[in-house]
């Protein structure tokens, strides 16, 4: 049987994907990350609400930022997504990055978007917090996709469902 697994980091599929994407070993583009942060820094709401930008969140732009990833075939157990890594697609989202911020106990920064392939009709909200936890928000709820970027990346790129946020009740 042949092996199976990438040479990188990612599975074979992920890794496909991300590469047809644009993205390879050692990309980074820190200078645009930084323009988004100071973009993020600089905006508030009407209501007030400021963005908080974090190293975890800049560093997932600098490496991913900017790429359209269009996955090819099936998934694991869904259709994998089509997205991109763009957090000024969030950028009046803040007081929702906020409060659920707050209730994760973490400070979440946009992300992207998860699209339906033709970048017109954005599905959910990807943002990624503190830690380098990465969420999904949407109009059915909040998803958690991964305890860094590259887990997030791999359970949107496979098809593996992400796993919804609830409110457990304190005893």
């Amino acid at each position: 049987m042949p092996n199976r697994t990438s040479t990188t980091r990612f599975p074979i599929t992920v890794d496909a994907a991300l590469r047809a994407a644009g993205w390879q070993p050692g990309r980074w583009d820190i200078e645009q990350a930084e323009i988004w942060a100071d973009a993020l820094r600089a905006h508030t709401t009407p209501g007030g609400h400021q963005h908080s930008v974090t190293p975890a969140a800049v560093e997932s732009w600098a490496e991913f930022g900017g790429l359209r990833i269009a996955p090819k075939g099936p998934g694991r157990q869904l259709t994998p997504s089509t997205f991109r890594i763009d957090p000024l697609a969030g950028l009046h989202m803040a007081r929702t990055l906020g409060d659920l911020g707050r209730a994760l106990e973490s400070e979440l920064c946009p992300l992207g978007e998860e699209t339906t392939g033709d970048d017109t009709a954005p599905q959910a909200l990807l943002a990624i917090d503190t830690e380098g936890r990465v969420y999904a928000i949407d109009h059915t709820g909040d998803w958690y996709l991964g305890a860094d970027i590259d887990a997030a990346l791999t359970t949107l790129l496979s098809g593996t469902p992400p796993i919804r946020l609830t409110v457990t009740a304190a005893e």
